[in-house]
C-alpha cells in the first residue's frame, strides 16, 4: 500500500446499508491503495473492516411511525451526539447510506457544525414514491448522491437535487448470488421446472430485519404456511435470519404445527436461496435479491396504525417491489396491510410452485430486471472513483490506481 491514508465517516443504520457501505470502503481502498480509517456507525461488515462502531446501530433499524416515536429521546441524543462527534474528528468525508429519516437529520449537524466535511449520499431517498421535496432539500445538506437504480439520476436532477451519479448496484457482482446463478445443478433444476411440477418444494420465509417488522409478519406467515401444509404436506420451509434476531424467531416460531429450518447468518440465507423454490417474503432489498437469484415471491407488507394514517396516504407509487418498479411492470405480487389474508398468501404461493405460466412469467421479467441493472464497472468502483473525484483536492489524492 501507499503511504497514503485518510478518514471517513460513515453513517449505515440497516443490514443492506451496512453491507453497501463496506462494499464501497473496499473499493476505495483498493483503487487509492491507501490506509482508510473508518468512524461513525456500521454493522458487522463496516466493523470488519476496522469501523469501531459509535453506538448499536439496531438502535436506528426502525420501521413504522409509531416505533420511532416510541424510541425518538433515543434517536434525538445519538443525532445530536454523533453529529458533534463526527464535526470534532474533521474526516475527509461523510458518507451517509440509506435510512434517511436518520441520516440526513446527522448529515443537517454536521453540515452547520462543520460545513467543510463534504456530504456524500449512497443510496438514493424514495423521492420518486412519496416526499418529491426531499430532492430539492438535500442540496443544502449534501454535495453529491450514489444512486442505485437506473431511473434516479434523471428523477433527483429534474427534482432540483443534488448532483447524482448512477453507479449500480453491488448485487450484481456479490459473490454468492453470483455462485448460486453459476451452480450447474441450480440452473438445471430451475429449468426443468419449466415443464413440471415440483415434487418436493422448498419455501423460504423472509420475514424482515427488523423487529417490529417480524411481529407484524411472522404471524400471518404462520397461518399462510399452515394452509400450505394442508395442501402441500412434503413442502420443506426455511427461515434465514440474522445472528441478533435468532433467538426471537425461534420463540417466534417454537410454537407452530410445521417444521421450520432456522438457518443464521448470510452465508446460510444464500445457500437457503440456492435451494428455494419460491419465498415469502418482506418488501424491501430482499426482493430484489430473490430476483436476481431467479427465485419466484409474493411480497408483504404491514404499517403500523400512525404510518397507516400519516404516511400511507402520500405515497404515490404504483407499487413498493424494487423488481416491479425497476421493470415498470406487475411482476410480483404484493399484499400490504389489511390485505394481508393468509389463505390469498398461500394459494399465491401454490399458484407460483405448480403453475408453469405464471412461474415462468415471473423467472423471465427477473432476466429483463437485471439485464435493466447491468453497468460496465462494477457499482463499488464506480462509487469509489466519484468519491475520490470529489476528494483529490482536500484529500490531496489525484490518482487512482488502474484495475
Amino acid at each position: 500500500m501507499n503511504d497514503c491514508s485518510f478518514k471517513i465517516a460513515v453513517v449505515a443504520g440497516e443490514e443492506s446499508g451496512d453491507l453497501l457501505g463496506a462494499d464501497l470502503i473496499s473499493c476505495l481502498s483498493q483503487q487509492t491503495g491507501c490506509n482508510i480509517h473508518l468512524i461513525g456507525i456500521g454493522g458487522r461488515h463496516l466493523k470488519a473492516l476496522g469501523l469501531k462502531s459509535f453506538f448499536d446501530p439496531h438502535d436506528i433499524a426502525l420501521i413504522g411511525l409509531g416505533a420511532v416515536l416510541k424510541k425518538l429521546p433515543l434517536l434525538l441524543m445519538h443525532i445530536r451526539n454523533l453529529s458533534k462527534f463526527i464535526a470534532q474528528e474533521q474526516p475527509d468525508c461523510l458518507i451517509i447510506i440509506d435510512s434517511p429519516d436518520f441520516t440526513h437529520r446527522v448529515a443537517k449537524k454536521v453540515r452547520i457544525l462543520a460545513p467543510s466535511i463534504p456530504i456524500i449520499k449512497y443510496v438514493a431517498p424514495t423521492v420518486w414514491a412519496w416526499r418529491p421535496k426531499r430532492a430539492k432539500a438535500m442540496r443544502k445538506f449534501v454535495d453529491h448522491i450514489l444512486a442505485v437504480f437506473p431511473f434516479e439520476e434523471k428523477i433527483i436532477r429534474d427534482l432540483g437535487g443534488p448532483p447524482t451519479t448512477y453507479v449500480g448496484h453491488r448485487l450484481l457482482i456479490h459473490p454468492p448470488l453470483l455462485s448460486i446463478k453459476s451452480d450447474k445443478k441450480y440452473q438445471s433444476e430451475k429449468k426443468q421446472l419449466r415443464g413440471k411440477e415440483i415434487s418436493s418444494p422448498t419455501l423460504v420465509l423472509l420475514p424482515g430485519s427488523r423487529n417490529l417488522e417480524i411481529r407484524y409478519l411472522l404471524p400471518i406467515f404462520q397461518e399462510a404456511v399452515e394452509i400450505l401444509l394442508q395442501r402441500i404436506p412434503h413442502l420443506r420451509i426455511i427461515l434465514p435470519t440474522l445472528p441478533h434476531l435468532v433467538d426471537e424467531i425461534r420463540d417466534f416460531v417454537q410454537g407452530w404445527k410445521s417444521k421450520v429450518e432456522i438457518v443464521v447468518g448470510e452465508d446460510e440465507k444464500w445457500h437457503a436461496f440456492a435451494q428455494a423454490d419460491v419465498a415469502l417474503a418482506a418488501q424491501g432489498t430482499v426482493s430484489l435479491e430473490l430476483a436476481l437469484a431467479k427465485i419466484p415471491m409474493v411480497l408483504c407488507y404491514k404499517l403500523d396504525y400512525f404510518s397507516k394514517l400519516f404516511i400511507f396516504p402520500q405515497i404515490r407509487l404504483w407499487s413498493a417491489a424494487l423488481p416491479n418498479i425497476i421493470s415498470d411492470k406487475p411482476i410480483v405480487p404484493e399484499y400490504f396491510n389489511e390485505f394481508l389474508r393468509p389463505g390469498m398468501l398461500a394459494r399465491k404461493i401454490e399458484q407460483l410452485l405448480y403453475n408453469s405460466l405464471v412461474r415462468q412469467a415471473q423467472l423471465d421479467a427477473f432476466e429483463m430486471v437485471e439485464q435493466t441493472m447491468k453497468t460496465k464497472v462494477p457499482s463499488g468502483v464506480v462509487g469509489a472513483q466519484t468519491i475520490m473525484t470529489l476528494l483529490k483536492d482536500k484529500t490531496q489524492i489525484v490518482s487512482i490506481k488502474q484495475r
